[in-house]
């Protein structure tokens, strides 16, 4: 749940702003590689280690946002050509092995527990969804992601930078996909070059799930939470069931498919006007 909640919070914000990230499941899953290569091929200590994967991970997503604002690429288009590279760069660092991720505090943020009993992810989530709800619904630069979203022509009108909102929402995404492709690789004490790659499109089918527009301009940190919920609830439900990984695959894409569905539908319902009595026009 900790590595589909990272991907939820970055895709919703994106989203919120009228944007989507492709790359992010290339991305984690390539500092997950870094990290292993830097702990145990260079001999680095966790903190430094940590800082340049998570500034590698800044790096991919400022790319991502100069596509999109500077060269005017689809978003969709970018951000797949940036994963590309991103998994290239994951091979060169592993050569396609395993890497053993053996550093004691990576390995406690992965797995550990708080008093033997509370998990140290279940804390961290929590932290997270807290702390975006609110940068989203009590500050200024939330206020104006929504409004990017909404209308990033009448946003620019106003005095806001859409492409400043744009280039902090993709580093955002990136740094946030880099920390799941880590505490995956803290929690399975190893790092692959397969990763977080499975669930490319977690992050996104759970926040359209639990409400935030594809389009961009409305949502929030809550019904990502509850789309998150529901998602890992399916994913439970069918590991229970013991259905087979490929209707896995198949189920996973359905709820996407699903997700945007409800969210063309709230549109329509949205932005259809509403007529009063037989003779109105």
């Amino acid at each position: 749940m900790f590595i589909t909640s990272m991907l939820t919070i970055g895709a919703a914000f994106l989203l919120i702003s009228g944007h989507v990230d492709l790359s992010v499941g290339s991305v984690g899953t390539g500092a997950g590689l870094m990290l292993g290569f830097l702990l145990r091929n260079l001999s680095f200590s966790w903190l430094p280690a940590l800082a340049l994967v998570l500034l590698m991970a800044a790096a991919f997503g400022a790319l991502n946002a100069t596509l999109v604002n500077i060269f005017r690429f689809p978003a969709f288009i970018a951000t797949l050509a940036v994963a590309s590279v991103a998994e290239g760069l994951s091979y060169t660092f592993s050569g396609g092995a395993f890497i053993p991720v053996t550093d004691v505090f990576i390995r406690f943020i992965g797995a550990g527990r708080i008093g033997g009993a509370v998990p140290v992810s279940i804390v961290v989530v929590l932290a997270m969804f807290i702390s975006y709800g609110l940068i989203l619904s009590k500050t200024k630069f939330g206020r104006q992601a929504y409004l990017v979203g909404g209308n990033p022509q009448a946003s620019f009108l106003s005095g806001i930078n859409p492409k400043k909102i744009s280039y902090a929402l993709f580093v955002n995404s990136a740094v946030l996909a880099a920390l799941a492709g880590v505490l995956l690789a803290a929690r399975t004490t190893q790092a692959s070059s397969i990763g977080i790659k499975g669930q490319q499109f977690t992050g996104l089918t759970a926040a359209i799930l639990g409400g935030v527009a594809f389009g961009g301009g409305t949502g929030g940190m809550g019904g990502a939470f509850v789309g998150l919920l529901i998602l890992t609830a399916f994913a439970n439900g069918m590991v229970v069931l013991h259905f087979d990984s490929y209707w896995s695959q198949v189920i996973n894409g359905a709820m996407l498919l699903l997700a945007l569905a409800l969210d063309y539908v709230r549109k329509r319902n949205l932005f259809t006007p509403k007529t009063r009595g037989r003779g109105a026009l």
